[in-house]
């Protein structure tokens, strides 16, 4: 394998643009690479050297046929493009000083609860959906929830019911309000009018009351500005972040398991308990 070179110099300008900013969210190298290719006019051998891996390899991964998934490789590209820290953050990464250090704090191996990181919520579909069906207590912290829980054919909602005889499932879903300050600062961000959000919030929780027959559903709106979007089976939670401009279910989605001193799962289930206790219960 090919020894790395002085890695690659983009214009701060490129590691800006909305194409590049949205290739690195995504995890897609290729599409990282061409742009590399556009922005730099560097070849795809100079790209393999920086970045320690073959000519081929990197024509695979630019023309679709290989796709990155290893932490490892990530950071190798990370360093051989030198990106600046707010691009490795996109991708996942730590900042290159810190990452360098090999401090704890960014060491996985040490902070066992992150088991799994998937690109989009649609990546850990089959994942939550498998531990849906067993599962006896559901969190979920959402805007509206459609997608979710709200309607037929969302992600969570034909998982709910469960085999005569067996407890029914618990459910707990937060919702933004529709009558916050903070859903019209939401409807803004993804470009949204405030009374269509709001509509469906409205829409999600009428549909969820109509779940009173088949489990235990409680609903409860939330008022401050949306960050983040759990949904939590059992002892397993899936996060992503609600950012301006993208949804939830369009950021990295991290599987979190509980371990005995893992700040990350004790956090988000504090957040979501302190989150119910101030709540209004609507369902």
């Amino acid at each position: 394998m090919p020894t790395a070179l002085v890695p690659i110099e983009l214009p701060e300008w490129a590691w800006q643009r909305a194409e590049i900013r949205e290739a690195l969210r995504e995890r897609d190298m290729g599409a990282v690479f061409r742009h590399v290719q556009q922005y730099s006019g560097t070849s795809q051998a100079r790209i393999a050297t920086a970045v320690a891996m073959t000519q081929a390899r990197v024509n695979e991964v630019i023309n679709g046929r290989r796709e990155i998934t290893s932490l490892d490789v990530f950071e190798r590209i990370a360093d051989g493009l030198n990106m600046p820290d707010d691009a490795r953050h996109l991708l996942g990464l730590a900042s290159a000083r810190d990452a360098r250090s090999g401090g704890r704090a960014f060491d996985l191996t040490a902070f066992p609860e992150v088991v799994r990181v998937y690109a989009t919520q649609a990546d850990a579909s089959e994942d939550i959906q498998q531990l849906a069906v067993s599962a006896r207590q559901l969190d979920v912290l959402a805007v509206r929830g459609l997608g979710l829980i709200g309607l037929n054919d969302s992600l969570l909602r034909s998982s709910l019911a469960r085999p005569e005889g067996w407890r029914a499932l618990q459910v707990r879903v937060l919702l933004l309000d529709p009558d916050s300050p903070a859903l019209a600062v939401r409807a803004a961000e993804i470009g949204e009018s405030a009374e269509s959000l709001a509509g469906g919030v409205k829409l999600a929780e009428a549909r969820l009351r109509e779940l009173s027959s088949v489990c235990d559903v409680q609903v409860y709106r939330y008022g401050m500005h949306p960050t983040w979007r759990v949904i939590k089976l059992d002892d397993t939670m899936f996060v992503s972040a609600f950012d301006a401009g993208w949804e939830g279910h369009e950021s990295a989605t991290y599987k979190v398991m509980e371990t005995p001193h893992g700040p990350l799962y004790r956090g988000f289930q504090r957040m979501f308990a302190s989150m119910i206790e101030t709540g209004i219960r609507t369902v």
